[in-house]
């Protein structure tokens, strides 16, 4: 009878442990929430398609792009509000804007975002979509949004528009390195080296003085802090990347130097 009991108790603990595992593997753990779309032609093939500077990419690199487009959609949560009705291409474009600025990162992650959130159009400070003051394409959530992005699901898509000179989900996922290091600055620490500190700061407060007096092609809206300069000329570096060398091959060089600096630190 004893003998009994104690191989029920063990058939009964078994089971229990299976659907423990079960429920954290596919259905709790936020790591799964994506892998529907995780099917690796079908994101090869939308990069292909519609990302510029993964087709500019040598075939191993596209490989290592991949992976961590990958890595991203199986890590983060990407979910739509206010009735947006999303699909997988726009789930890959969301991991493709993540993984533009730290690709010649080794090792890196996003540790300070949890989940990105597309609405149907723009918004306002209070995630307000039915106001006629909506202005804003993105943000990078604070206090109860704090690691949580959003962005306006129409302004994703037109960043990976073949005239696309701009690119929403670039833009905030730039605030959002710059955000690692405590403060949104236009100074990523994580990704400038010590010794370009200086002639970063020189360089942006130079072409800023520029903007505001009507003597730079770069849009008015960088001159609205470091902060969202950083984030501007990002955008025109892995848009626009020719366009921007010839016109400012001084704020091009210092770019190109903190992004494609190697690292093996992850973002958090």
């Amino acid at each position: 009878m004893e003998a009994h009991k104690i191989w029920l108790v063990s058939i009964v603990f078994l089971i229990g442990t299976l659907l423990i595992w079960y429920v954290f593997k596919y259905v709790g753990n936020k790591r799964y929430r994506n892998t529907r779309i995780a099917e690796t032609t079908f994101i090869r093939t939308t990069l292909a398609n519609q990302v510029t500077f993964f087709k500019h990419l040598r075939s191993d690199a596209q490989d290592i792009f991949l992976q961590r487009v990958v890595y991203f959609l199986t890590t983060t949560k990407i979910s739509a509000e206010k009735g947006a009705r999303i699909t997988d291409t726009d789930r890959v474009l969301v991991a493709a804007s993540a993984t533009i600025p730290l690709f010649h990162f080794e090792k890196w992650s996003y540790e300070n975002l949890d989940e990105v959130i597309l609405y149907p159009g723009t918004f306002n400070e209070r995630y307000d979509t039915d106001h006629p003051e909506n202005l804003i394409l993105g943000m990078v959530g604070d206090g109860v949004m704090n690691r949580k992005m959003i962005i306006s699901l129409p302004s994703l898509r037109a960043g990976f528009s073949p005239s696309a000179t701009s690119n929403t989900a670039i833009h905030e996922f730039v605030h959002l390195i710059d955000k690692a290091d405590g403060e949104v600055d236009g100074i990523p620490e994580y990704l400038i080296p010590k010794e370009l500190i200086q002639p970063w700061l020189k360089e942006m407060h130079r072409t800023i003085a520029r903007i505001r007096h009507d003597k730079s092609d770069i849009r008015d809206y960088a001159a609205t802090n470091e902060a969202e300069f950083l984030a501007v000329v990002s955008e025109y570096f892995f848009q626009k990347p020719k366009m921007l060398q010839e016109d400012h091959p001084a704020l091009y060089a210092l770019l190109d130097e903190i992004y494609n600096k190697q690292s093996n630190e992850p973002l958090s």
